[in-house]
């Protein structure tokens, strides 16, 4: 494949459809460690144990160690239990948490929603009468703001795995170790013979490079990738990625895959959004509830990339490529930022 030379402004500029915006990637102040604040889960010692190593490692206040306690890790949450979990967590914050990382794999539903969007956003009740209804539209999506609690009284959340404490800090210093120096790197989106799993094909970028960057962009017609050594970036649409095992990710990663549950992060129908991370990457996505295949409901390609790029850390970029994102749980190290 020729891959031709691509400007930034490819990348920060956009349509109508989207704000008509540029970023100034020299002016870029992303997510700071002391504007996170960080939940743990008492009842379950690996989140103990995951917490206050992610609070070391990434040097969190003390005062922003948030503790719960949720007795068994549920999977899904009654939109009553989750009130009295978030009015105990609400209890706890302060003004200058701007974002929130829960340390647990479950609870990850609130019903149809996910806990990261029910905690962001407020449980949302209407979904849940039709989940295949279109969503209620994020404020944050395509956002220039670096203070969303500031600006628009809402907290980006994100769960951080803890099935294993060796794969949680295997994942925890992959975000550290991200923000040290930029890679050369590939982005990877995958248009598959999925028809209805590619609904979000049309905002994958076009092959080119960003020299820049360090980055090369790849679009590709095909079902899978195999043996690629420089992952930053994959995303695709599919039931199942096969070949995982064969492909290196980069410290700093984003990955997910566009299908109906890959956010029920402990379910065996599909699979778990959990595959990304156990392969390397840093940060993924998946729904906890038939959203059907709306493009707003998963990540934007071309959001996702313009955000990371400019600096931004991966639950910054995350969000703000979710339009509608009331059934989608973000997971991963939220603080990773390989293009500060």
């Amino acid at each position: 494949m020729n891959i031709q030379p691509l400007p930034i402004a490819f990348f920060v500029l956009f349509s109508s459809c989207y704000a008509d915006e540029t970023v100034d990637f020299s002016t870029v102040n992303a997510l700071q460690a002391n504007q996170l604040g960080v939940i743990i889960n008492d009842a379950h010692p690996l989140s103990v144990q995951v917490g206050e190593y992610y609070r070391v490692a990434r040097q969190i206040p003390s005062q922003n160690m948030i503790h719960v306690r949720i007795p068994n890790a549920p999977h899904n949450l009654s939109r009553v239990a989750f009130a009295k979990l978030k009015q105990e967590i609400d209890a706890q914050l302060t003004p200058a948490m701007q974002a929130l990382l829960m340390v647990w794999t479950a609870p990850y539903g609130v019903e149809c929603n996910s806990i990261t969007s029910a905690m962001t956003l407020g449980f949302d009740a209407q979904q849940c009468v039709k989940t295949c209804a279109p969503g209620k539209p994020s404020p944050y999506f395509n956002a220039l703001t670096r203070q969303p609690f500031s600006e628009f009284g809402i907290r980006p959340s994100m769960l951080l795995p803890t099935e294993s404490f060796e794969q949680a800090k295997a994942l925890i210093d992959r975000g550290v170790q991200s923000t040290f120096r930029v890679y050369p790197s590939t982005a990877y989106y995958l248009i598959t013979a999925d028809a209805a799993r590619n609904s979000r094909a049309a905002y994958f970028p076009r092959s080119g490079a960003i020299p820049q960057k360090k980055l090369v962009i790849r679009t590709l017609r095909q079902d899978s990738l195999i043996d690629a050594a420089d992952v930053m970036i994959y995303q695709t649409g599919a039931v199942s990625v096969p070949h995982l095992e064969t492909l290196r990710f980069q410290a700093g990663a984003l990955a997910d895959h566009l299908t109906s549950v890959g956010g029920d992060l402990l379910g065996k129908s599909q699979m778990s959004s959990l595959r990304w991370l156990d392969a390397g990457a840093t940060a993924s996505y998946g729904s906890v509830s038939e959203p059907c295949n709306y493009w707003q409901k998963f990540p934007n390609a071309s959001v996702l990339l313009k955000h990371y790029l400019a600096g931004e850390t991966a639950i910054e970029a995350y969000w703000k490529s979710v339009a509608w994102p009331a059934q989608g749980v973000f997971i991963g190290e939220p603080l990773a930022a390989p293009y500060r």
